[in-house]
């Protein structure tokens, strides 16, 4: 019986993979049998994420550069695909906040995270892409937010690039589709990770998120890993150019 889930062998990079959201993503992968690439823009992070992945039985590997840094990209995708193999999926995961109101933010503040978050994604993925167009065959799953729809005080710039990112998806679905190279979104919720955990430590905000999401719990990262899974698969063959949002029912209500 075929396993349309099946991703065993498969090589996947993630970016902002040394802890998170990237590190579920690159846990779970492993656990059902992908080879891992691990990067992160701080080395130590990504080797230790690679060895904790590699301690559990999985296969993982460690390539660390700055996602807004095209020629560490160029570099480091030719290495990845001469040292481990060609790159199967790409995960964009790596992302920044800096937090202030739009009339106080700096230019620096506003360019910072949509160098990252948005910009990044475009570099990262256009690199990538070289190869699966060579090949006619590979996946790009971008991570994009609640926040690409909706806004908050203090995040324009985080809101602005995720937005962007709804588009660049589309666009990327657009012109790489006649490669056979399908690229979505994952657009999560609120999920408990070490960036979050001050907020859901905060008890009026963690009763905001309670009572504002259907399912009344903030997520866990390993909840996120299954769609990834879905949208990496045979099993979501002709899904090209969307944004499925994992937000325990966030968006379906007012």
């Amino acid at each position: 019986m075929k396993n349309w889930f099946d991703v065993s062998g498969k090589i996947v990079l993630i970016t902002g993979a040394g802890r998170g959201l990237g590190f579920a993503f690159a846990s779970g992968f492993a656990d059902v049998g992908a080879k891992v690439v691990i990067n992160d823009i701080i080395p130590e992070s990504a080797a230790q994420a690679a060895e904790t992945i590699r301690a559990s039985g999985g296969v993982a590997v460690a390539y660390p550069f700055d996602v807004t840094r095209p020629d560490q990209v160029e570099r480091s995708v030719a290495a990845i695909e001469r040292e481990v193999g060609p790159i199967d999926v790409v995960i964009n995961n790596a992302g920044i906040h800096r937090r202030a109101p739009l009339a106080e933010m700096s230019l620096e503040e506003w360019q910072a995270v949509i160098d990252v978050n948005l910009t990044g994604v475009f570099i990262v993925s256009k690199y990538v892409a070289k190869g699966m167009i060579e090949r006619r065959r590979g996946v790009i799953i971008n991570i994009s937010s609640l926040n690409s729809e909706a806004a908050r005080p203090t995040i324009g710039n985080y809101c602005a690039a995720k937005g962007g990112i709804t588009m660049l998806t589309k666009s990327m679905a657009l012109e790489w589709g006649k490669y056979n190279i399908r690229a979505n979104a994952i657009g999560p919720g609120y999920f408990v990770t070490d960036l979050t955990r001050p907020l859901a430590q905060n008890p009026e905000f963690d009763a905001w998120v309670r009572q504002s999401v259907p399912l009344g719990r903030w997520g866990d990262p390993s909840e996120l890993v299954g769609t990834a899974i879905f949208l990496a698969s045979e099993a979501s063959s002709y899904i090209s150019g969307r944004t499925i949002y994992v937000d325990g029912g966030w968006r379906a209500s007012l």
